[in-house]
């Protein structure tokens, strides 16, 4: 029977859903006034809202120390420099610049914010489209798909796997043992995907080509000095993630300090760089976790993993394949952030149920979550910013449009990982 309590708990998690969703109210408002009226109305108390965010505080440490790493290293103008060099690379031939874009592109959100790979990334594609003529949907379409795709590959690569790696105790080496070899064949598949649809876009002149090849890369480096003391760090933090289970040493204190270290040789300003953290993704963090810990306390996690049971008959295979096809299809409309904090609870309840290799579980909802924001324009924050960034150039991407390549991608990579999943565990 359900009680007040569950009752109200479930309306306050709808209606802050709704919000988040709608976005006529801003997310991170949505998710604070959410966790508050959770606590307020008694479903969670203040220590147990606390002990939520304090159980989580690596993930948002971690976010805050890369999120100050990366503003620096976006001052020097590394990734413009790198974009330009790509296309004279491929000889100004618009089907070879999109598939290089698209590769790096990957790379760097597999290492970097993905949101800032795609800010820093799409007006270099644009600028490029323009010298040869030529529509830049192509360009933008392919790096927003990567980014998605790339992140996937490690823990700080995609939001959802921060939170997945918190809640399941995975290691940054984990994520790429696991997940890396889907994401290399999946990103193998797009850009083939993409070239095939979009060739017939890409008819240029001798003369466009000429333009690209005549492009001063080395112009647009700003601060040499700068670009060589960001990398260096840099180089060291990743280091760091990928030896941190022989050291011992936290991800969150490998990410602040690193963030401190390039604050200080860089003689940049504290203030300045703090002003550059994304708050409003912290602060929604922070409120989505204490509402989440409130439907689980008022037993509807427990209730949601009795029903997957249920449905499953306790098979292990069918329970992650349905995990990864409800994620796929769930988190382009939910958030992907959002949805994997919700399920990560269900999967943490219903694991015990199970013999076996119940990693799996946890690797179909990263890949779910990860892959499927590439269904909607607002299936992930990449894609917002990537369609933002368009829309100021004069190139708008409409929702149906962005649909339409985006739901032929996540089928396509949805199928890839079902594979994939049935034949590793």
């Amino acid at each position: 029977m359900l009680t007040f309590k569950i009752i109200t708990g479930i309306i306050i998690f709808i209606l802050t859903f709704s919000m988040i969703i709608s976005e006529k109210v801003p997310p991170s408002l949505s998710a604070i006034i959410g966790g508050g009226a959770m606590i307020i109305l008694r479903i969670i108390d203040e220590h147990e809202a606390l002990l939520a965010i304090s159980r989580n505080l690596e993930i948002l440490l971690l976010l805050m120390g890369l999120m100050m790493i990366v503003s620096i290293m976006s001052e020097t103008g590394m990734f413009q420099y790198l974009s330009i060099k790509v296309a004279q690379k491929a000889k100004g031939d618009p089907v070879r610049i999109m598939a290089f874009l698209g590769l790096g592109t990957a790379i760097c959100s597999a290492f970097l914010d993905n949101v800032t790979t795609v800010l820093l990334v799409a007006p270099i594609s644009i600028l490029l489209a323009e010298q040869l003529k030529i529509k830049s949907l192509p360009f933008l379409i392919v790096e927003i798909f990567s980014a998605n795709i790339g992140g996937a590959a490690t823990l700080i690569g995609d939001p959802p796997n921060l939170i997945i790696g918190s809640m399941a105790g995975f290691k940054f080496n984990d994520f790429i043992y696991n997940l890396a070899p889907l994401v290399i064949i999946n990103l193998a598949v797009l850009i083939f995907t993409m070239v095939f649809i979009f060739k017939d876009q890409m008819e240029v002149t001798r003369v466009s080509k000429a333009k690209i090849m005549e492009m001063e890369a080395e112009r647009v480096i700003k601060d040499k000095s700068l670009l060589i003391k960001s990398m260096a760090v840099f180089t060291l933090v990743i280091t760091g993630f990928l030896t941190h289970t022989s050291t011992g040493l936290g991800l969150a204190t490998i990410s602040i300090m690193g963030a401190g270290m390039l604050i200080l040789i860089s003689k940049k300003s504290p203030e300045d760089i703090f002003n550059h953290i994304e708050w409003p993704t912290i602060f929604f963090l922070s409120g989505l976790f204490v509402l989440v810990d409130g439907i689980e306390n008022i037993g509807v996690i427990e209730r949601i993993g009795e029903h997957v049971v249920n449905i499953t008959k306790g098979n292990l295979n069918f329970t992650a394949v349905l995990t990864l096809w409800f994620s796929s299809l769930l988190s382009p409309f939910m958030g992907a952030v959002p949805y994997t904090i919700s399920f990560a609870k269900v999967i943490t309840e219903i694991s015990p149920n199970f013999v076996g290799n119940t990693n799996v579980l946890w690797w179909s909802l990263s890949l779910g979550a990860c892959l499927g924001g590439n269904m909607t324009i607002v299936g992930a924050a990449a894609n917002v910013v990537g369609a933002g960034i368009a829309s100021k150039s004069g190139n708008p991407i409409t929702f149906k449009e962005f649909f339409k390549y985006g739901s032929l991608v996540v089928l396509q990579s949805t199928i890839l990982s079902t594979v994939y999943i049935l034949l590793r565990y």
